[in-house]
């Protein structure tokens, strides 16, 4: 769904504060002329749209006095789907990619060039264009936002106008907090403090009750042995603390709702190098490099291309886990990895950080997290969105290339086939292309299956249609058919 000025009053709803009466807040930012933009929408909208909608200019200090509403950017972009009204980081990368194999250039730019414009104005890629998610970013693709412009426009002067926002993202992730000095890798920590307002609002459960009720109540009635629970949790006073509601809001930074990966809600991540992360702060250093070498700037080419190479270096060193056989996040706090066996494992393959001997092993591994129609994101059941038996289209996608790079081309294809078949399956069934699906036992319906999190599987919806035609294209162009000579082989006696 594209979102443009013209329906701007449509992309101002927002389905996860519900409870908004009245007309809906869009916020310009404190160094632009709000009259202006006010102007200029009043000029395309339709007179009753624009009464639906009210310009103010951001705040100073954004407060819990302010209601939250959406940030204005100045192109069109494009909104995953279902209760996702507004662009989002990591998903705007895959919906790039679906874009420009669809031949639609200018959006593919536009959504770029919005980027651009919230590292100026906001001092990073926000985690989504509303204002809850002013105080982090998300998983950081933008170099190859730009690359995949640049190779289709070879557009220089374009490419050199984007490098002061592009240092200064990079920045954001390699200066501290994000910067743990103790590695010289990098985290996920959100910059804000209490609970995250979108999930108080519309993360509820079918009693009325916020994921947060929920959490208290686990932490009351088990034990944790992952980490120190008192961090998180005031026993005395029934009470989550400040950290956890850092850690709460850094999950959300990494891209990954609710799993166990860093302990129960991943509000430990606060303490850990992601292997995630980390392999893509690589691909940033070496597509910068890139990007500046393409402009003449040999210099700071050579500067990142060593940083990512001791990047690299520290990563095989701290991350890779040579009795399992996987990549594993690494807690830099007490210098141990956690043996949590997750899909990240082959982000390292994907951005060619993997030896072919350790990329050899991630692969003896591949039984760990294949299942009838695909991936699964972990090995463990947990009741979280982000663990078995959940599979994502992104997440399948790094595993695919990652497979691909590394010359696993059968067992990339054979992936590939599982997961478009059981998109097709549930697509013919139910006539929706969904955000995630239970690669176990085939199916999109899973919202009994997830205790914490939003409980919903969102239609739409963005990466999923991306990967899945660039799945299909790949294995089209190379003859490939799917094993059974149809596609019915994902259902699964489950469903």
């Amino acid at each position: 769904m594209v979102r443009t000025h013209e329906n701007l009053a449509q992309a101002a709803v927002d389905p996860k504060t519900p409870e908004w009466k009245g007309p809906w807040p869009v916020y310009v930012a404190d160094d632009e002329n709000a009259g202006a933009v006010a102007q200029s929408l009043q000029a395309v909208m339709k007179p009753a749209d624009f009464d639906r909608i009210r310009i103010q200019q951001i705040p100073p200090a954004f407060d819990r006095n302010h209601p939250h509403g959406l940030l204005y950017l100045p192109l069109p972009y494009v909104v995953p789907g279902g209760r996702f009204n507004e662009m989002y980081g990591w998903d705007s990368y895959f919906i790039q990619m679906g874009l420009l194999r669809d031949g639609h250039e200018t959006l593919a730019k536009d959504l770029a060039d919005n980027f651009i414009y919230e590292v100026r104005h906001y001092g990073k890629v926000l985690n989504a264009n509303r204002t809850y998610y002013m105080d982090r970013s998300q998983p950081p693709f933008l170099t190859q936002m730009l690359l995949a412009v640049f190779e289709r426009t070879h557009d220089a002067a374009w490419l050199e106008s984007s490098l002061d926002a592009l240092d200064k993202y990079y920045g954001y992730w390699v200066s501290e907090p994000h910067l743990t000095p103790e590695t010289g890798l990098s985290r996920y920590i959100d910059l804000g403090s209490g609970p995250a307002p979108e999930v108080l609002s519309s993360e509820l459960d079918a009693g009325g009750r916020t994921d947060y009720q929920l959490i208290k109540q686990y932490f009351r009635t088990h034990e944790i042995p992952d980490y120190d629970a008192s961090l998180f949790y005031d026993a005395a006073t029934d009470q989550l603390t400040p950290l956890f509601y850092k850690g709460d809001r850094s999950m959300r930074e990494s891209g990954f709702d609710p799993s166990n990966r860093f302990g129960p809600f991943s509000v430990d991540i606060i303490h850990y190098n992601p292997v995630c992360l980390n392999s893509l702060l690589y691909l940033m250093e070496m597509e910068s490099a890139e990007i500046k070498e393409t402009l003449g700037r040999g210099e700071q080419a050579r500067a990142l291309r060593t940083r990512a190479a001791a990047r690299a270096a520290r990563m095989n060193q701290l991350l890779w886990d040579e009795e399992h056989g996987l990549y594993f996040d690494y807690h830099f706090g007490n210098g141990r990895r956690r043996p949590y066996p997750f899909l990240s494992t082959f982000y390292p393959l994907w951005a060619g950080i993997a030896t072919p001997q350790q990329a050899a092993r991630v692969v003896r591994n591949l039984p760990l997290f294949e299942c009838q129609g695909g991936l699964q994101t972990s090995t463990h059941q947990t009741g979280d969105q982000w663990d078995a038996p959940i599979g994502w289209a992104p997440l399948i996608w790094i595993a695919v290339q990652g497979l691909r790079r590394y010359g696993y081309e059968a067992e990339a294809d054979r992936i590939a086939w599982k997961f478009l078949g059981l998109v097709h399956q549930e697509f013919q069934a139910h006539g929706t292309i969904e955000e995630k699906y239970d690669v176990a036992h085939c199916r999109a319906n899973i919202s009994d299956e997830i205790l914490f999190g939003y409980r919903s599987n969102e239609a739409g919806f963005g990466w999923t249609n991306a990967v899945f035609t660039s799945l299909f294209d790949e294995l089209s162009r190379k003859g490939a058919c799917p094993p059974s000579g149809n596609w019915a082989a994902p259902r699964s006696s489950g469903t």
